[in-house]
């Protein structure tokens, strides 16, 4: 009630300055009470000071009847449409104001979604990328792996081989030693017949052509391992004859010299 009243004077002595005479509580009561409309925070405007205006008082015409009521109720309106106005912009800027903090708000949670989401897919992008290296890396030594156990196997596989050819090798030739003596192109023809295999690749599909072409391929290596230990053998041969052909000339030099006889390469000299 004390702000109420404070509030009713300040009304009271801005029509007395417009108005230029005293104003009862009565006339004013209207006009505040159009002020506050039960809403407190409406209040706030009534400290604006009195716009003063730049007109003097009005001069009173001679001989004429002056209506001090209707100056007055001018004088109220005039008050009432400031009053208004000053209301309207209140209102006007504080709806402003709650909008620009509503679109604050909105573009505030706008950009806080925004960054979670680009959190998560760089999160999702890492976890992802992870992934695809562990895999590749399992990947990797997957092959790695088969590939040594298949180099094994096919190690064992031709070394076996190897033995079992080389031994049947060595078998035909004590045969053939033991046999009648063969020309070297008779015994090259025998030979290329018996390694030589037939194709029959005629009625074979891809897979069976890939099979043949392995088989193939294991039997050239086969066979140039075996002339690479023939071609060994040989080259050990060639040097053991020439350590003794070596030996048996220093041994006749030798009996030359005493004058002996010996037994040479089976026969007497």
């Amino acid at each position: 009630m004390f702000i109420f009243q404070i509030f009713n004077d300040l009304i009271v002595q801005r029509i007395q300055w417009y108005s230029g005479e005293k104003c009862s509580q009565d006339k004013t009561y209207r006009v505040l009470n159009i002020c506050w409309c039960g809403r407190g925070h409406f209040l706030k405007t009534l400290f604006i000071p009195p716009m003063h205006s730049q007109l003097g008082a009005p001069k009173i015409p001679e001989g004429e009847r002056v209506d001090f009521d209707d100056i007055h109720r001018k004088r109220m309106e005039k008050d009432l449409l400031e009053l208004q106005t000053l209301i309207e912009v209140h209102f006007d800027q504080r709806k402003r104001e709650e909008e620009e903090l509503i679109a604050l708000k909105e573009r505030i949670e706008n950009r806080r979604a925004e960054r979670a989401e680009q959190q998560r897919v760089r999160a999702e992008k890492e976890r992802d990328r992870q992934t695809r290296i562990a895999e590749e890396r399992q990947r990797k030594e997957d092959e790695e792996a088969k590939k040594r156990a298949d180099d094994e196997a096919k190690k064992k596989k031709v070394l076996s081989n190897m033995g079992a050819h080389f031994g049947g090798f060595l078998a035909k030739a004590e045969q053939r030693r033991g046999g009648k003596r063969q020309t070297g192109r008779e015994i090259k023809r025998k030979t290329l017949a018996e390694r030589r295999k037939p194709l029959a690749i005629d009625n074979l599909r891809e897979d069976g052509l890939r099979e043949r072409a392995r088989e193939m391929w294991e039997w050239i290596y086969q066979l140039e391992s075996e002339k690479f230990d023939l071609m060994e053998k040989m080259r050990r041969q060639k040097y053991e004859i020439k350590v003794l052909l070596n030996r048996i000339s220093h041994a006749q030099k030798f009996k030359k010299g005493t004058g002996g006889k010996g037994k040479v390469g089976g026969r007497w000299k």
